[in-house]
């Protein structure tokens, strides 16, 4: 997309960024609500509105500042409140919810694939439409799996980190998830060093890849 002026970058992955963090909370909180916590249900944010799950760091600031500078981009959600004592199996559901982001995200790369298929079909006759559906589902694609990577990382509070926290014995689990103060900085710090780049690229690349040999892409 390095052909693309910033303006035109900014209309390309607006969408796809929008409803990859916003599908991936309704995610959380949908499933939190099968296993007997409507917490996320009372207060709204059971609803593809992006408003309602907009963090103006991590859904504006940070994709932002990454698009401009022409690195990977990826943002965050509001997290959905999640109430883990209202969960019938409290440990085992805590991480059922946890994957229901990164599975979420993993469907929408999915569907994305599907309209870049398309996208190259309506190119041919409708270039006007399918151009740009073919970039925007590009974009799909790879916010997609960048959250997908990146929210398995086994750092609290990523969704990774609840999922390994839900593994652990319970007095590590503990003091492993009092990490999660720190979580933030840690993620800064990797971001900055260029470690997280360095760890998360090649899955994604390899992810990617296989979706677009699926769909002849």
């Amino acid at each position: 997309m390095d052909e693309l002026s910033v303006a035109q970058r900014i209309a390309v992955w607006s969408v796809p960024v929008l409803f990859a963090i916003t599908v991936h909370e309704v995610a959380h909180g949908w499933v939190a609500k099968q296993f007997g916590d409507r917490t996320a249900f009372q207060l709204g944010r059971l609803t593809l509105n992006p408003i309602k799950h907009i963090d103006p760091i991590g859904t504006l600031l940070v994709p932002g500042i990454l698009m401009i500078a022409g690195g990977f981009i990826f943002g965050w959600a509001k997290p959905v409140p999640v109430v883990m004592r209202n969960l019938r199996n409290p440990r085992r559901d805590m991480m059922l919810v946890a994957v229901a982001g990164p599975f979420a995200n993993l469907l929408m790369a999915i569907l994305w694939a599907i309209v870049m298929k398309i996208s190259y079909w309506l190119a041919v006759d409708y270039a006007w439409i399918g151009v740009p559906l073919i970039y925007m589902a590009g974009a799909g694609i790879s916010i997609n799996i960048l959250l997908l990577i990146l929210n398995l990382l086994p750092i609290p509070p990523l969704d990774g980190g609840r999922i390994l926290a839900g593994l652990l014995p319970v007095q590590i689990a503990v003091k492993y998830e009092s990490v999660e103060r720190y979580g933030l900085l840690i993620m800064i710090g990797l971001l900055i060093s260029g470690i997280l780049a360095k760890v998360m690229l090649p899955p994604v690349y390899a992810i990617q890849q296989v979706l677009y040999n699926i769909f002849g892409l």
